[in-house]
């Protein structure tokens, strides 16, 4: 750079310019656009500043990464025909115990029930089982597609656990309810039928709940 100031300090003066402007691109250049064999440590030699840190923390302790978890197409629609079938059930078990109770009383004192009342608590009984059935195929199905995922697992292992209970417990309460019929049952008959369907219900409810929002796990 040249200088039109006199030789006795325009000389000086020239120095101090040219000293403060390239000083000035240098502080203005970003170290990530450093360039050159020794770009790096040059980079690396200042006081360390914040990106400094950054690269040094990472460098000695690196974040583990989560493990992706492929799922196919089909999964998503397979979760929300659960979740729907799973929500029907609650109506439903709310109306198979108020006609089983009405039929329980009814043949506990030796009246026979209406025609209308034993079918309905069959036409019942029927939908539970399809319910269920849903229930298990696209609850199964989905466990089996995230096995993998670590996350929650032990959880959703647990939940689809007590389903298979839930399930083996009513079918073995269809099972005691021809000992339980007004023609062919007994009182012991009724009761033991009864005390499993309430047991089975239980089980099943418990699968419902621990999957909803405030108590999951997963």
């Amino acid at each position: 750079m040249t200088s039109t100031a006199a030789p006795t300090g325009g000389r000086t003066r020239s120095n101090n310019v040219s000293h403060v402007c390239i000083h000035q691109r240098t502080r203005r250049r970003p170290l990530g656009h450093a360039s050159g064999p020794g770009a790096r440590r040059r980079s690396n030699a200042g006081a360390p500043g914040r990106s400094d840190r950054t690269a040094f923390d990472g460098d000695t302790t690196p974040r583990r990464r989560r493990k992706a978890i492929e799922v196919s197409d089909a999964y998503a629609l397979r979760l929300k025909i659960h979740y729907i079938a799973s929500y029907a059930t609650i109506p439903i078990f709310a109306a198979q115990a108020i006609v089983g109770q009405q039929l329980y009383v009814a043949e506990q004192a030796g009246n026979r029930p209406s025609q209308v009342m034993r079918g309905t608590h069959d036409a019942i009984a029927v939908a539970l089982d399809g319910l269920f059935a849903v229930n298990t195929v696209t609850g199964a199905w989905n466990w089996w597609e995230t096995r993998k995922n670590e996350e929650g697992r032990t959880w959703r292992t647990l939940h689809s656990a007590l389903m298979l209970i839930a399930d083996g417990g009513f079918a073995y309460t269809t099972y005691l309810g021809q000992g339980a019929r007004y023609t062919r049952g007994s009182n012991a008959g009724r009761n033991l039928h009864k005390n499993w369907a309430i047991g089975s219900a239980s089980v099943a409810l418990a699968s419902y709940v621990m999957m909803w929002k405030p108590f999951r796990r997963d």
